[in-house]
C-alpha cells in the first residue's frame, strides 16, 4: 500500500507562483514515475506534467515553460513549480505514482490540492 499526501495549493493571483508537493509513503514497492494531473470542475480529469525515476520529463502544451516538475527519489517526492499562473489553471491538482509491487504495476492516486487562480 502506498500512501501519497500532497501540500502546496491555494489561492494565487494571475501571473502568481505556487509550488506542490507530494510525499510517497509505504514499503514493498519501487516507484517508476511520479507526476499531477488536474481536473476542473465539470471537466474530466487530465495529465498535466510527469516524471520517471531517471528523470524523463513531460508536460502537456498548456503549462510547457511555466511550470516544472521535480522528483527527489531518495525521499519519494515530487514537486511542481507552478509559474505565471493563469485563471485556467484553476483546478483540483491530483498527485499520482505509477509503482511496480513484486512483477505487479499499480497507480495509486492523491486526495488533491485545490489550486484557484483569481484576482
Amino acid at each position: 500500500q502506498v500512501q501519497l499526501v500532497e501540500s502546496g495549493g491555494g489561492l494565487v493571483q494571475p501571473g502568481g507562483s505556487l509550488r506542490l508537493s507530494c510525499a510517497a509513503s509505504g514499503s514493498g514497492f519501487s516507484i517508476v514515475a511520479m507526476g499531477w494531473y488536474r481536473q476542473a470542475p465539470g471537466k474530466r480529469r487530465d495529465l498535466v506534467a510527469t516524471i520517471t525515476t531517471g528523470g524523463i520529463t513531460k508536460y502537456t502544451v498548456s503549462v510547457k515553460g511555466r511550470f516544472t516538475i521535480s522528483r527527489d527519489n531518495a525521499k519519494s517526492t515530487v514537486s511542481l513549480q507552478m509559474n505565471s499562473l493563469k485563471p485556467e489553471d484553476t483546478a483540483v491538482y491530483y498527485c499520482t505514482a505509477d509503482v511496480l509491487a513484486g512483477f505487479v504495476r499499480y497507480d495509486y492516486w492523491g486526495q488533491g490540492t485545490q489550486v484557484t487562480v483569481s484576482s
